[in-house]
């Protein structure tokens, strides 16, 4: 089984495509990764934070110690190159079902279902 990007959103962020951030080098917001099996009309969200090493410094300061999971760090904000990075890590994963790949993804980001139990 495959996955696919359905589509990105971001709270934080009203149209990510024309996002033109105040600071270059300097933002942080949470994007959601809409993401589903491949040919199927169905998504899940996995959320992660875009963020630039300025950010993260003046977020948590020199002295902090902080765990990377589910940032993606970037030098300066491109739709298309995150857009496309992010569609190639998920065109590379593949699973025999639809849980184990989600499992996959959640490495990437949060994923909603993450610790579900019925």
């Amino acid at each position: 089984m495959k996955a696919e990007i359905k589509y990105l959103h971001s709270p934080d962020v009203d149209n990510l495509k024309e996002y033109q951030p105040q600071e270059k080098d300097n933002f942080g917001f949470l994007l959601q990764v809409m993401i589903g099996p491949k040919g199927e009309k169905v998504e899940e969200s996995f959320d992660m934070m875009v963020v630039t090493p300025k950010w993260l410094m003046e977020k948590y300061g020199h002295s902090e110690v902080i765990f990377g999971k589910h940032y993606i760090i970037v030098f300066e904000y491109n739709y298309d190159n995150l857009y496309n990075r992010l569609q190639y890590t998920v065109d590379g994963l593949g699973e025999k079902d639809w849980n184990a790949l989600a499992l996959k993804l959640a490495r990437l980001g949060h994923w909603e279902f993450d610790d579900y139990k019925e």
